[in-house]
Order: structure tokens, then sequence, then C-alpha cells
């Protein structure tokens, strides 16, 4: 069968760091709580490896502190904290956005990935969506053809980000109208609009979130 490609999928420690930040987001892992590596990968069914590398990252990030004994205490997450990280995602991935609008750029792959998310929508498969959503963004930081900026944008990733007020469905239909507008300025080429429909996304997400917090 013709057209098919890999999906991208996150690395192990770039889907533990994840599971992790949106765990601590929602408060599922409380503010004092200790988590070790061992616990965090029986959980999460991986190995230790990339528990201690997910660690070193949400340490570099302030939300957990580091300890000894190979575990790490889970620290206060505040509103500032929030509006930061989306502020630092909306202003990296509007970037990566723009610079998959270059004439010389593939679109392909976002095109695919664009495609099979809406089909699951169309579908009513919203169980898919959580991996189809990163693959879409992913593939979009591949494109922008800065490997650096890529890495940084995955390690920032935390999943869906709902507030309390809103499912997973209906998250997921808003989600899909906006990457259809994200898609469309791609297409067309125009960097400036691709830029805004992507900063206006990630803002979005931002507001979700704080619904949790206001």
């Amino acid at each position: 069968m013709n057209g098919l490609h890999p999906i991208k999928m996150p690395s192990a420690k770039e889907k533990v760091a994840a599971e992790l930040r949106k765990a601590i987001l929602s408060r599922q892992l409380q503010e004092g709580e200790a988590v070790t590596l061992e616990s965090v990968a029986n959980q999460l069914e991986v190995s230790v490896m990339p528990v201690r590398e997910a660690f070193q990252i949400l340490a570099r990030d302030g939300l957990i502190k580091l300890q000894r004994n190979k575990g790490a205490v889970v620290l206060g997450i505040n509103e500032t904290y929030i509006r930061e990280h989306y502020q630092l995602r909306a202003i990296l991935e509007s970037a990566a956005a723009e610079m998959c609008c270059a004439p010389e750029v593939d679109i392909t792959r976002i095109e695919e990935s664009y495609e099979c998310a809406a089909e699951s929508i169309q579908n009513n498969d919203f169980a898919a969506y959580a991996d189809q959503n990163r693959e879409f963004h992913s593939e979009i930081w591949s494109a922008a053809g800065n490997s650096r900026m890529e890495n940084i944008i995955a390690e920032l990733w935390n999943g869906l980000s709902m507030g309390s007020m809103i499912t997973e469905v209906d998250y997921a239909k808003v989600s899909i109208e906006e990457h259809e507008r994200i898609m469309k300025a791609i297409r067309e080429r125009n960097g400036a609009a691709a830029k805004e429909e992507m900063y206006r996304h990630i803002m979005r997400s931002r507001d979700d979130m704080l619904t949790n917090y206001c």
C-alpha cells in the first residue's frame, strides 16, 4: 500500500515528562507529594532511564525538586507558571508554523497528519485524538527544520490541555477546527496567518488550563 508513513511518536523521556507535567498541572500529583523513579516507571510501564531523564526536565522547569534517594518532591504550581509555560510554547510553536510556510518546505506529512485526525473526528473516534493532536504539532516542529527548537518544544509538551468545564470530546472538536485554520494558512504559504493561528491555538489551551486555577 502506497502513501503510508511511520507515525511520529515522542521519545520515551518526552512521553514520561508530558505525563508527569500533565499530572502536576491537573493536580493529580499534589504539592509536596513524593515520587520515585521506580514508581513512575512501573505506572507508565517504561524503564527507569527515561524517567530519570524526565525528572531532569521537570526539575529544570521548577515543577519538582530532585532528592538523593532517586526520587523527587512535587513543587507548587501557580498561575504564573502556567502563563509562562504556554507563552513560551506559543512563541516557539507559532514561529515553527511560520517557518513551515517557506516555499521549499515539504508539508506533505503535516497534511497527512491533519487529514488523519480530521477523519477520526468525523468518525467520532475521539480516543485516538490525543496522539493525533501531538503528531500534527510534531510534524510542524519537524518541518520547520530547526532541530534545537523541535527538541525544546517536545520537552514542553503536556498533551491535551482541558479546563474543568470541557470534556475530551468537546476539546477535540474545538482543537480540530483550530488545526484546520492552521493547516489552511500553511497550505497557502501564508506565514503571518499560520503564526497568528498557532499562537491563538496555544493561548486558548492556556485559558482552558487556567480554568482549573482561577
